[in-house]
């Protein structure tokens, strides 16, 4: 019985294993590169319109749309920096950001973050956030006022044209003053700050010098056209997001929000709206957002949303606060803020009952901000796993080492109940002769072995399913590992040493290459290249965990002889994949382990043949 138990637990737990590298990775990865193909031709076959910004509309009445487009045809693609000269344009200039905004429709739509670099080389071009209209990949703020129902007033749209009040640059310590008169009374002057970060504060005033008063709503958007490239894992939100009152967080995937019912009385624009109160929305990435911020006080009437231009279609996050109704000789003022940047958790915030990072989620004292980084659903153990490396990495400046470091960590959290674990191990390994006796003794009799077998667990106080316990207190550790790896930002190109330049990708060594004699990428083979990654990272981890199978008793079991003598290879083919600090960990864990139980096993009088088993499975096989 304890037998048949073994095997199914360890079948179980390789299954879930397998099963979530199958739907976690491989699949969402197949999908990604078939979306990214798909995206790739149609971006090759049109662009973007210059002007197409949908402004908000009232959610009470059907107000005009200053900005959207006057038919949606797309118009040909030009270069980005080509887009950029096209228009007059005040600078940015930030540590972390650098750029432009469009003096045409004041939009925020040349953003580049000077401190991230598209590959490991730090000579590779800076990571662009936002692009222009025009562009193969147009992506912007934009901020203004819509007239309500029954309002006629002329107002600045995509269109405009504004002043510069001064000549100076977009800095942390010099803002920018904008100015637009519309020549019938309305001056709208805008005043654009930043901080040293990635934090935008915009305040937008209207003065009515006219001869009736004008009842205008303040809106805000960030628009997307197209599909970007994204990774396409289940355990990694990208899309659209935010978090809007009482209704929570919300987090719909662009084809998510295609697949949405009308919205309004379009039958083509697909979406969602809220009314909310200390609420912010945006579209995030893996590693970079950009969210409207609001007043915390602020009713909004929020959208999510998505509308055909040409064969793509056009993604967008906005929101309009209540009316104002302008006096003459009156004012109108409204405030917002703008993220756009990296999500590093310093920054964001990260909210935890013991440490964390305050960031602008309580520097703004916004609701959930933090979940703009994706902790998932076991954010309750990827949250003080990230903020255990984070200080190991300060500690020791390499998140190699850090990684090393939360691994003994652990290792110590979880010491009793492995020590249990390996002390009945080594019990079970003290009474295999006894085990074998009884096959000898009832060859033909299979219950009275189990019988004369659990009493002899009984009296050695031996539990036989207590060799799994090490591997079932992995799992936890290994996704949380796995999901802080993938989505945190700290990870993105961090080295560790010699060939492994990034912790977050996989190895990049490949056996299959003689790691790197032979000039081709296997990993591009259909249907296995995917397995034909197997770098040396996870060749010592399959070693090492071979080593801990070696250390282990035999089982009495043929079957379960075959899946624990399998177990290794499997894992190193299912593991190579993975970013390489994940391979690191759980190498170095199965060293750990290996060490730990030889201790135990000395310390309870049993043999350590661990050599000797290694012996006998290649002379056993020569023999064979």
């Amino acid at each position: 019985m304890s037998d048949s138990r073994n095997t199914i637990l360890a079948v179980i737990l390789s299954a879930v294993v397998l099963i979530a590298w199958q739907y976690f990775y491989n699949i969402p990865q197949m999908e990604n590169q078939r979306l990214a193909e798909q995206a790739r031709k149609e971006l090759s076959k049109q662009a973007q319109p210059g002007n197409n910004a949908a402004t908000p509309q009232d959610g009470t009445a059907s107000a005009p749309q200053p900005g959207a487009p006057a038919a949606a045809q797309p118009a040909p693609v030009v270069a980005r920096d080509v887009a950029i000269a096209a228009s007059p344009r005040v600078k940015i200039d930030t540590p972390r950001l650098s750029g432009s905004i469009s003096l045409k429709g004041a939009r925020i739509d040349d953003l580049s973050l000077v401190q991230f670099r598209e590959t490991v080389d730090p000579t590779s071009p800076a990571i662009v956030l936002y692009s222009p209209s025009g562009t193969a990949e147009p992506y912007y703020a934009e901020f203004g006022w819509v007239p309500a129902t029954g309002t006629s007033a002329k107002l600045p749209d995509s269109n405009t044209v504004w002043q510069q009040e001064g000549s100076n640059s977009l800095t942390p310590t010099t803002p920018v003053t904008l100015k637009y008169d519309n020549g019938e009374g309305l001056t709208f002057r805008r005043v654009i700050s930043i901080d040293d970060r990635y934090l935008f504060s915009i305040k937008d005033d209207v003065a009515n010098a006219g001869k009736a008063p004008v009842t205008l709503l303040p809106y805000a958007l960030i628009s997307r056209h197209g599909i970007p490239k994204i990774s396409g894992y289940y355990i990694l939100h990208e899309g659209l997001i935010g978090y809007l009152g009482a209704d929570g967080l919300q987090e719909y995937s662009y084809k998510k929000i295609d697949d949405a019912k009308p919205l309004e009385s379009s039958p083509d624009t697909k979406g969602l709206k809220w009314t909310a109160t200390d609420g912010w929305l945006g579209i995030t990435d893996k590693y970079w957002a950009s969210a409207l911020l609001p007043d915390t006080h602020a009713q909004l009437q929020a959208r999510f949303f998505s509308r055909p231009l040409g064969a793509i279609r056009t993604y967008q996050a906005d929101y309009l606060e209540n009316p104002q109704t302008i006096a003459v000789g009156g004012t109108g003022s409204a405030n917002t803020r703008l993220f756009a940047g990296a999500k590093e958790a310093s920054v964001v915030g990260i909210n935890f009952p013991i440490g964390g990072f305050g960031g602008y989620n309580r520097e703004l004292g916004l609701n959930h901000f933090d979940l703009l980084i994706d902790w998932g659903w076991f954010y309750f153990i990827t949250k003080p796993m990230f903020l255990a490396l984070d200080f190991f990495y300060h500690l020791v400046g390499n998140f190699g080492l850090a990684i090393l470091l939360v691994t003994v960590l652990v290792k110590l959290l979880f010491f009793p109940l492995a020590n249990k674990s390996y002390a009945s191990m080594a019990k079970m390994k003290a009474v295999q002769p006894q085990m074998a006796a009884l096959k000898e003794r009832y060859p033909d009799d299979k219950m009275k072995q189990q019988q004369e077998m659990m009493e002899i667990y009984k009296k050695e106080k031996i539990n036989p399913i207590a060799g799994c316990l090490p591997v079932a207190l992995q799992i936890p550790v290994f996704f949380s590992l796995y999901k802080v790896l993938f989505v945190t930002i700290e990870m993105r190109h961090a080295p560790f040493y010699g060939w492994i330049k990034d912790l977050s990708a996989p190895d990049p060594t490949n056996l299959f290459t003689l790691f790197g004699l032979l000039h081709y990428d296997p990993t591009q083979l259909p249907l296995i290249g995917h397995y034909l990654a197997l770098g040396i990272w996870p060749l010592i981890m399959g070693l090492t965990m071979w080593f801990q199978m070696k250390l282990n008793p035999k089982p009495p079991d043929p079957t379960q002889q075959l899946i624990f003598g399998w177990m290794p290879l499997i894992f190193t083919f299912m593991l190579a994949g993975f970013p390489a600090g994940l391979v690191i960990y759980w190498a170095w864990n199965n060293t750990l382990s290996v060490l730990q139980q030889s201790f135990i096993m000395r310390r309870n009088g049993v043999k350590v043949e661990l050599l000797d088993n290694i012996k006998t499975t290649f002379i056993s096989k020569k023999a064979t």
